[in-house]
């Protein structure tokens, strides 16, 4: 017996079935010629809608809810919601299930877009840390639980943490989740580039083992399930379950694509035949690769043989090794790093590298609306200078990673405003901002 849902999907595709229902290309009879000629008709076949044996994904009773119990056993939840949105409506999901209008969250000023849009969601009020940096390599570190206990006044409704970080950088979530239970707060676990944790002798403990009660992860990053496919998963009794469904109700598709809900059952499926070897030679390649990049001598990289990174920082390039990454590619990538390095010239010189280093962009914030109000505020156009010690009315952000450094509600800071146009100099991409040259 296959995965559930794969094999649910698997047969309902294969009857000879006269379908008068939608998708329109009609289980590929029209899919287009175009894409056809690129994917293939299969995966047309298999696109079908909430058909009665494919069960429903909001009040799931067939292959559905025993894919999600079998994925909820592996991860070690309570219950495991799949989710269709990605991480962001997941994220969105647990902050509107725990946080409602003039609540406080305690979140890191780090955190991803979703949490951002889960506070104009759900009128939460954020009250930020601020994560160490590490100027070395320009990226955000961990948080810690004494942070948090610097947060007086009313109780919060949630806290929110991000590990691992996009860079990989974890958090002592089992000290966190202890604090914030000994005063029932409710935690939630940005874990999206951490759903392979602890399945590893070498690997952290997961969110879950640690005692956090949301977690939502992108199965799509570092397991194998399709772009925008992801699971929320429970524990404890801290949160209530009937808030998460109804949240998720409101976010989610009325007609998820069943290619993504079978693709984390797939996903969940690969991880269980093996989930105590599965990683062994991605662990290998990466160990392998960090010590042959390390004996590189020339730390100037500006430019790639054929080789694609995940994420090019002021101070760092991010590779991304996964179950599909083989010996090949990693020989490619430190060959390509080896010429690299031999033909770079040193332009910069040490004074205009110290200059250069990244800082954290939000120091200095200040709030004057929350976001949710300053999202539904009059809004005015001003241009770039005139725009400093405003109240910002955009959600800007440099995108990958994705972590806004201005928020609709703050004040906007000349730190701020040099830290995005820097970013827009080296040709990142800045997204939320109404004009995307940033000239106002």
């Amino acid at each position: 017996m296959g995965p559930p849902l794969v094999s649910a999907l698997k047969a309902s595709a294969a009857q000879n079935a006269a379908s008068f229902h939608f998708p329109g290309h009609n289980r590929g009879h029209a899919a287009p010629s175009s894409l056809t000629k690129l994917i293939g008709l299969k995966p047309f076949i298999h696109d079908l809608p909430e058909l009665p044996e494919l069960d429903n994904l909001f009040s799931p009773e067939g292959p559905i809810l025993e894919a999600q119990k079998l994925a909820a056993k592996l991860f070690g939840s309570q219950e495991t919601w799949f989710l269709v949105g990605g991480t962001t409506c997941g994220i969105q999901a647990a902050i509107m299930a725990t946080c409602s209008p003039g609540e406080h969250i305690i979140l890191p000023r780090n955190s991803h877009i979703s949490a951002i849009s889960a506070m104009v969601l759900s009128g939460a009020i954020p009250k930020y840390i601020i994560p160490e940096h590490n100027c070395n390599w320009d990226i955000a570190g961990g948080i810690t639980p004494s942070q948090e206990l610097e947060m007086e006044g009313q109780k919060p409704a949630a806290v929110f943490v991000i590990s691992p970080t996009y860079h990989g950088i974890c958090s002592n979530l089992t000290e966190i989740s202890q604090l914030c239970h000994s005063y029932g707060i409710p935690v939630i676990v940005d874990e999206a580039h951490g759903a392979h944790l602890g399945f590893h002798p070498q690997m952290p403990h997961s969110a879950l083992k640690q005692g956090a009660d949301l977690v939502v992860q992108s199965t799509h990053k570092v397991l194998c399930s399709f772009t925008q496919s992801s699971m929320l998963h429970m524990s404890g009794n801290v949160v209530d379950r009937e808030k998460i469904c109804r949240s998720l109700q409101t976010l989610q598709s009325t007609s998820p694509s069943y290619l993504l809900l079978a693709s984390l059952d797939a996903a969940r499926a690969q991880l269980s035949e093996n989930p105590e070897t599965i990683f062994n030679k991605a662990m290998k390649l990466a160990t392998e690769a960090k010590i042959l990049i390390k004996k590189i001598p020339d730390d100037i990289l500006y430019g790639n043989h054929g080789i694609v990174s995940e994420l090019v920082g002021s101070q760092s390039i991010t590779f991304a090794f996964n179950l599909g990454t083989c010996k090949e590619h990693v020989q490619r990538l430190v060959s390509g790093l080896q010429e690299l390095s031999a033909c770079s010239l040193q332009i910069e010189t040490t004074e205009t590298k110290v200059k250069d280093r990244g800082h954290a962009p939000f120091t200095d914030i200040s709030m004057s609306l929350n976001p949710r109000d300053a999202f539904f505020a009059n809004k005015r156009k001003v241009g770039i200078r005139e725009s400093l010690g405003k109240v910002c009315g955009e959600l800007i952000c440099p995108y990958p990673p994705g972590i806004p450094v201005m928020i609709p509600g703050e004040i906007i800071t000349e730190r701020a405003l040099d830290y995005l146009l820097g970013v827009r100099r080296k040709g990142v991409v800045v997204t939320g901002a109404s004009d995307p040259l940033l000239s106002s």
